[in-house]
């Protein structure tokens, strides 16, 4: 039996641990409190006035509470994957048609699998006998010292990619995200409560490559788009459908003047894709690519055209040196703009710039697309520039953020999205809470009934249980997730059956005819083996779920590992304290369990 000192200790233990269960509990409901005393007001008026006035006090709950994941609370769930390929090709210092046709070569194949890029790099280079420092580094650098320093590039951009992601979503103002990293290209993103999904998909997957460039001389897009349409195709003569890869450029572009030229917007692709062919790509002047603008403009009839340009290719300055960016209204504060200021490297050189093109155009370029391209009226001295042709407030306020945040190393795409309403999300809530409500209510009527005394002694184990998986969660300011609660009333299954494994064994004591302090004393001992091996088998299954697991099988193995620690400590130290405080009162007999 325990002495005295170690009885004492575990009843200081067991009240210790539920009063620190209970305070850290204590924000979670203060939050749902003051979240039903906001529901209770009708006037907006009055809603706000609460949540001005508990201000703080609301934060602080929201803050220090438990947290709903995505499939409780409603929300968005992203995989993002930074283009490795983009990046290497960035990074090459010689290209040549060989070059494009193997990294061509190795971005399909790494969109269809999870296989490190730069192994699929080097073996693609291997294949055809081209060692790396053929287009990389420095060409006395070996494959191997090569292949490091483009892991080292890849991870530098992922770790920077996040960091933007971040900041942009921060910005945008998501309370709680997760942002998190998986393997060497991957960004795990979870954003709860999130309204307007496209608005939140185009804000992270742009590049906010922001570059300058000058327009090509007048006339040159003019001759250009004359050469592309005489190198491809004529229309077909057997009557090919309009839109078809047969019709010539002019069949969908139109050209005023010499140096302006638009597309109706429902032809957008189609011509982007028919500027991108290598016949087209071929007639470019050296130097030279076609852009497209990045918005519409409205057509006499109410169509869309997008104006068409040809730039120089070389930017002539570029988005890092953009130090701060606004998003407002132009000077008849009627349409949307982004003011931008430059550090003191771009203020001197945006004077250069400005002062030796003066009435030329200057193409404000943004991840490929054209913003605007006003003409050089005189010398800009102080750093400032100007985006316009935007078409509202938000996206001018997006683009504030994006540029805020500065520019991704490379292109990201969305490979995975999963996105739950709010609707939704309360469904799971009451469907989550009907499930453990009935398992808990089943497993509490079934152990009073069948071991009485004993029973609701291991009914109020299982609520202390419960408590502290809650309060561990929220004390670690962890999520609650469907796989969680899944895991929760796994964890109450597991404290239901090492108490009958105890409770069996006092039976058999008793039924030996052993006094009931001797018949406790002789259970719980010869029931501990066998509870601490169940318990660290599943502790060791739970952390392996968790380390190699992602998302909700995370979710689950979190809530499964603190629920089977929380059942060890109650099923061996609580029931049995409480078991000698009713024996030491005389309030138990050996009829106690049935």
């Amino acid at each position: 039996m325990p002495s005295m000192k170690n009885k004492r200790y575990n009843l200081l233990l067991i009240v210790g641990v539920t009063l620190l269960a209970l305070w850290s509990l204590v924000p979670t409901w203060k939050e749902y409190s003051l979240g039903k005393q906001l529901e209770a007001f009708r006037s907006p008026q009055d809603s706000l006035n609460f949540v001005l006035s508990h201000r703080d006090e609301i934060e602080d709950a929201r803050q220090k509470g438990l947290k709903l994941g995505l499939d409780l609370k409603g929300g968005m769930h992203l995989v993002m994957e930074v283009d490795q390929i983009d990046l290497f090709v960035q990074k090459a210092w010689n290209r040549d048609a060989k070059f494009d046709a193997i990294m061509e070569e190795v971005g399909l194949q790494a969109a269809t699998t999870d296989a490190d890029v730069i192994d699929l790099v080097s073996a693609a280079f291997r294949k055809q006998n081209i060692r790396l420092s053929r287009y990389f580094y420095d060409i006395r650098n070996s494959d191997a010292e090569i292949q490091g320093k483009l892991r080292k590039e890849a991870t530098d951009a992922l770790v920077r990619a996040r960091e933007i992601i971040r900041n942009r979503i921060d910005q945008y103002g998501v309370a709680e995200p997760m942002i998190t990293t998986q393997g060497n290209r991957k960004i795990i993103i979870e954003l709860p409560g999130i309204s307007d999904e496209n608005r939140m998909r185009n804000l992270l997957k742009g590049t906010a490559k922001l570059e300058f460039r000058l327009l090509r001389e007048k006339g040159a897009l003019q001759r250009t788009l004359d050469a592309i349409n005489a190198a491809l195709p004529a229309p077909s003569s057997s009557g090919a459908p309009n839109g078809s890869s047969n019709d010539g450029l002019y069949r969908f572009v139109q050209v005023y003047g010499s140096d302006n030229a638009v597309v109706r917007a429902e032809n957008r692709e189609l011509v982007a894709g028919m500027l991108s062919r290598p016949e087209a790509v071929s007639q470019l002047p050296p130097d030279s690519e076609l852009l497209l603008a990045a918005r519409a403009d409205e057509a006499d009839d109410g169509g869309r055209l997008y104006a068409i340009y040809l730039v120089r290719k070389t930017a002539e300055m570029t988005g890092g040196v953009i130090t701060e960016a606004k998003a407002t209204f132009g000077s008849q504060g009627v349409q949307p703009e982004v003011l931008m200021s430059m550090n003191s490297e771009g203020t001197s050189k945006w004077a250069r710039i400005t002062g030796a093109n003066i009435g030329k155009r200057i193409a404000i370029v943004l991840d490929g697309a054209v913003y605007s391209a006003p003409v050089v009226q005189s010398k800009i001295p102080n750093g400032n520039s100007v985006i316009n042709g935007i078409q509202s407030l938000e996206e001018a306020k997006d683009l504030e953020i994006v540029l805020k945040a500065g520019a991704l190393p490379a292109p990201v795409r969305i490979v995975e999205e999963r996105t739950v309403g709010p609707s939704l999300g309360a469904d799971y809530i009451r469907a989550g809470l009907q499930s453990l409500l009935w398992g808990f209510s089943a497993v509490v009527v079934f152990m009073i009934f069948y071991y009485r005394q004993g029973g609701l002694a291991a009914d109020v184990a299982l609520v202390l249980n419960v408590l502290i998986v809650l309060s561990v969660l929220a004390g670690f300011n962890a999520s609650l997730s469907l796989p969680g609660i899944a895991g929760i009333v796994l964890t109450m299954g597991m404290a239901v059956d090492a108490n009958v494994l105890i409770y069996e064994r006092i039976r058999e004591e008793l039924a030996e005819g052993r006094s009931i302090t001797s018949a406790l004393s002789e259970g719980y001992d010869r029931a501990f083996s066998s509870i601490l091996d169940s318990h660290v088998t599943t502790l060791a299954a739970a952390f392996l779920l968790y380390t190699y697991g992602i998302g909700p099988i995370q979710g689950f193995a979190v809530t499964l590992m603190i629920g089977t620690a929380a059942s060890l400590f109650t099923a061996i130290v609580v029931t049995r304290e409480i078991f000698r405080l009713l024996v030491s009162k005389n309030l138990m007999s050996s009829k106690s369990f049935g």
